[in-house]
């Protein structure tokens, strides 16, 4: 039969194509073997891509052309095996793939017989060898980035900021780019003061000329340590990623470099000082403007002998009201959840009982586990006695022990384990209970810092003054249900549960004998 052969001429680079002999020096060999042995040549396939796959442009073209039924073709001539192939499993697999097709793939300065079985150890050998070379010079080119990481060299293309440069012994080294740097300084410097977002930052700095990166490139940019002079050696195998002092120049200092990661992780410790609040504008913030629903501001107008302080609207609604009277009637409005001494004291009771029975489960699962391991104790003793006087053998009280040793651990750990005791509540009950039982007072006496914290927790949705009265959307429910105000105290629909909690119950007051049944508490155990 006819022999027609493809000439399949490959180097890894366009470098070695465009400036190297390699392609020449093939091509030649390959045509006076075919001119030697009679083969017609098809067609030279000039390649310049890797051989670690055959994801190659030229050689899936010359498969596609192959796999044609008009295909004359029968021989693929390289002249070594490398030219083929660097991976054995894949190339195992397109040898099969061209088998098939009745295509035989042949290198001329190692050939083989694929008829002989013995070829195919040679031709592992001969695609091993490259591909253990790849692996090789792969690992020599990982510890020699790895080490130069170590001496604190930045190995890779300059990023922005800096720029690439050569020493006289030719030695690279990356030097800072004035332009860029001075820009990535300012940067650091506006993201330090926590004032500006990063989107904005870097808005600004294309705006003065940073040209070199995206948005996401400009984020890895302030998060790299290069600017401050280090250098990150990752971790590998059992050694720990660490950082390195860099040999090139530092960018930006170590303490504003840590000062923007603060800023970008949302702990800086920079914090902007609290705006002073006055003692007379206590409700400023959580007082809602009854015409636009916006939030009221406050502030003082000075008159002839003194300032007059105001709550208004920042809005054209031009709602204006005296501070001095919005203060006046909140103290009213805070005067309805002022709850007596009575009644808190029958919450507190109420609360001590619901308190006691959700934490019963775990006393009483504390007991039976004590319980039960006293048990254990208790028969593992009397197994020893009845050892010590001859009832059981050795090897019954072994058995006992054994099981009885087991349970001892198991009981042990579950107690060890087991949800802790509640803690004692008396002493925040008795503080809560003072509190409430003078909120009044506790308000005007606080400073104001104190004030608008019982503002914000027995208002959460804020207060709306109409001029008149105060009014919100939600009131606490503590606050709420201890001071008797919250409709949940009415009867309750057909067909609803009632709780314990849900009661309202008349007690008669003790007092002298005989009790007089007339005079009654209203109290509630809500």
């Amino acid at each position: 039969m006819k022999r027609i052969a493809n000439l399949y001429i490959r180097v890894s680079t366009d470098e070695q194509a465009e400036k190297g002999f390699s392609q020449r020096d093939q091509a030649e060999r390959l045509i006076k073997y075919c001119q030697v042995n009679g083969i017609e040549i098809s067609e030279l396939i000039y390649e310049d891509h890797s051989a670690k796959t055959f994801n190659r442009p030229e050689w899936k073209r010359m498969l596609t052309d192959i796999k044609k039924s008009s295909c004359k073709v029968n021989l693929i001539l390289f002249t070594k095996w490398d030219r083929f192939s660097r991976n054995t499993g894949d190339a195992y697999q397109m040898i099969s793939i061209l088998t098939r097709y009745g295509v035989e793939p042949q290198a001329i300065e190692q050939p083989l017989d694929m008829e002989i079985p013995e070829s195919k150890m040679m031709l592992a050998v001969y695609l091993a060898a490259p591909e253990v070379e790849n692996d090789r010079r792969a690992l020599n080119v990982f510890y020699g980035m790895r080490r130069a990481r170590k001496e604190g060299r930045y190995i890779s293309t300059a990023p922005v900021g800096y720029i690439n440069r050569h020493t006289e012994d030719g030695k690279k080294y990356i030097a800072i780019h004035e332009s860029e740097g001075n820009i990535l300084r300012w940067a650091f410097s506006e993201l330090a003061n926590g004032k500006t977002s990063t989107e904005q930052v870097w808005k600004a700095a294309r705006e003065k000329g940073l040209t070199r990166g995206s948005k996401n490139n400009f984020w890895v940019a302030i998060r790299n340590p290069l600017y401050c002079g280090k250098i990150f050696v990752p971790k590998f195998k059992g050694e720990e990623a660490y950082f390195v002092p860099g040999q090139h120049e530092a960018l930006i200092s170590e303490e504003l470099f840590n000062e923007v990661q603060l800023v970008l992780d949302g702990k800086t410790k920079n914090q902007r000082p609290k705006q002073a609040i006055d003692d007379n504008l206590p409700l400023r913030g959580f007082l809602i403007c009854p015409n636009c629903n916006k939030m009221l501001t406050g502030s003082a107008s000075k008159g002839r002998s003194r300032y007059y302080y105001y709550y208004h609207c920042s809005s054209e609604c031009g709602v204006r009201f005296k501070a001095e009277y919005v203060n006046i009637e909140f103290k009213k409005e805070l005067r309805k959840y002022t709850t007596t001494l009575p009644n808190l004291t029958l919450y507190r009771e109420a609360i001590k009982i619901s308190y006691k029975s959700q934490t019963a489960a775990t006393r009483q699962i504390s007991d039976l586990l004590k319980k039960q391991l006293a048990d254990v104790n208790s028969k593992l003793s009397k197994a020893r006695d009845l050892l010590l006087s001859d009832a059981i053998g050795a090897d019954d009280f072994k058995v006992i022990k054994t099981d009885c040793e087991s349970k001892i651990a198991l009981f042990e750990e579950q107690l060890f384990l087991k949800p802790k005791n509640a803690p004692d509540l008396a002493p925040l009950w008795e503080m809560a209970i003072s509190s409430l039982s003078n909120i009044e007072k506790v308000y005007e006496e606080g400073t104001i810092e104190e004030q608008r914290l019982i503002i914000g927790s027995m208002f959460p949705e804020k207060l709306t003054f109409d001029g008149t009265q105060h009014r919100t959307a939600r009131v606490n429910e503590i606050a709420k249900i201890i001071s008797l105000i919250d409709s949940s105290f009415g009867g309750k629909k057909n067909g609803t549960s009632r709780g314990f909690f849900d009661l309202s119950q008349e007690v008669i007051p003790l007092g002298l004998e005989p009790r007089t049944p007339t005079l009654k508490v209203l109290c509630s155990t809500g």
